[in-house]
């Protein structure tokens, strides 16, 4: 997360610079604080102006002009980052990393700096696939810089092909995974996620309200800490995480085999999703007209896919959500038990498709913690930091 984070934005002379004045704008929404470093190049694409409006802090572009009162120098942006971003980031300022060198203020920024460095290139098609851009990217990852992007698309130029700016939310997911800790490095982490929907016939089903945001919260959360997700998620309009393989499912059946396939190789499951109970004994294949003055549904039992994964458990730390209408603790606790879990997650519906949720997690050993209303993400690292203590004792 990037709250009371420290983070240098630089900004190099590219035309995707003046994406830059709405970044620095959802940093400080996720309440981060904003260092900006313009170079010479980049303020002929934006003002210094701008940018400090926007910012809320001083812009820095020189690293020997004294004419500011209130001088920060190099040493100090470097040491006060908790990150620091380039974005754009153009051959040229990747290039001169790449080499070592330090002729101005934001390369000096970064050559000084202990704190991760996070690039996101931006350029023409063809400058991007040079080998020796490629070559300079490879150079830097290995070392451990961070790089996000870049996208497919139209480029300012007229070319199409990868060159375009990341999207500005994916550069936020990478800033907050370059910040996070990585305790699930080496983990192989399965959730589920979202509703499924039970087809009366071509045009009618049977589901519920799940957004599927709380799956896909902890998805990102396990994929910023280090490990390898997987995401088995019902119909959703949220887009696919970036870095995640993806699966996408409708029915409780399809949701069962792609999480049963998944199982076995995984070291962490977290079922999340809201999986539908019941399903129609016959899906008619036509539509079923309204004239008809009644109809009845005969509904049958779905697979159980929480039990059955408790019963086919060989090592794997398995967690469930309960969502209850009345006594949730003492409900909670009897599916933590029957279902063979080792932490359950207990909520009510008031949850479904909101931002924020409130719940009780309940351990294997009876351990009871009730969590005050807490955003989505803010729900999915404390239960995931509940885990890597478990797995870690």
């Amino acid at each position: 997360m990037l709250n009371n984070k420290k983070i240098v934005l630089g900004v190099t002379g590219g035309i995707a610079a003046y994406k830059a004045l709405e970044l620095a704008r959802l940093f400080i929404k996720n309440e981060a604080e904003v260092w900006p470093i313009m170079t010479k190049a980049s303020a002929n694409f934006i003002t210094p102006l701008s940018m400090q409006t926007i910012a809320r802090n001083p812009v820095s572009q020189d690293m020997f002009d004294l004419t500011l009162e209130a001088k920060i120098s190099h040493i100090e942006l470097a040491e006060k980052a908790d990150l620091i971003v380039i974005a754009p980031a153009t051959a040229n300022i990747i290039g001169k990393i790449s080499s070592g060198i330090a002729d101005d203020l934001l390369t000096t920024v970064i050559m000084a700096t202990k704190s991760p460095v996070l690039f996101a290139p931006a350029m023409n098609s063809n400058m991007y696939e040079n080998k020796i851009v490629q070559q300079n990217i490879e150079r830097l990852k290995k070392i451990g810089y961070c790089f996000i992007g870049p996208d497919e698309g139209e480029l300012a130029c007229g070319y199409e092909g990868r060159g375009r700016l990341a999207s500005l939310e994916d550069i936020i997911d990478a800033a907050e995974e370059c910040l996070a800790p990585k305790d699930l490095k080496g983990q192989k982490v399965l959730v589920t996620a979202g509703p499924t929907r039970e087809a009366i016939d071509p045009v009618r089903f049977i589901s519920n309200p799940s957004s599927g945001k709380m799956g896909y919260a902890i998805a990102k959360a396990a994929k910023r800490r280090g490990a390898e997700v997987v995401l088995v998620s019902g119909p959703s309009y949220l887009s696919p995480p970036r870095g995640i393989t993806f699966v996408k499912t409708i029915t409780a059946e399809e949701m069962a085999e792609a999480t049963m396939r998944h199982y076995p190789q995984s070291t962490i499951v977290i079922m999340a999703a809201a999986v539908s109970d019941y399903r129609p004994k016959i899906s008619h294949r036509r539509k079923v007209k309204k004239e008809e003055t009644r109809l009845n549904i005969e509904l049958e039992r779905t697979q159980d896919i929480l039990k059955e994964l408790g019963n086919r458990k060989r090592g794997q730390f398995l967690v469930g959500f309960a969502l209850e209408t009345e006594d949730m603790l003492t409900n909670a606790r009897k599916k933590l038990k029957e279902k063979k879990l080792d932490l359950i997650v207990a909520n009510d519906p008031s949850s479904f498709d909101g931002e924020t949720t409130r719940v009780t997690v309940v351990e294997k050993d009876d351990m009871v913690e009730e969590l005050p209303p807490l955003s989505k993400n803010e729900v999915a690292e404390r239960i995931l930091d509940k885990v890597v203590r478990t797995i870690s004792a």
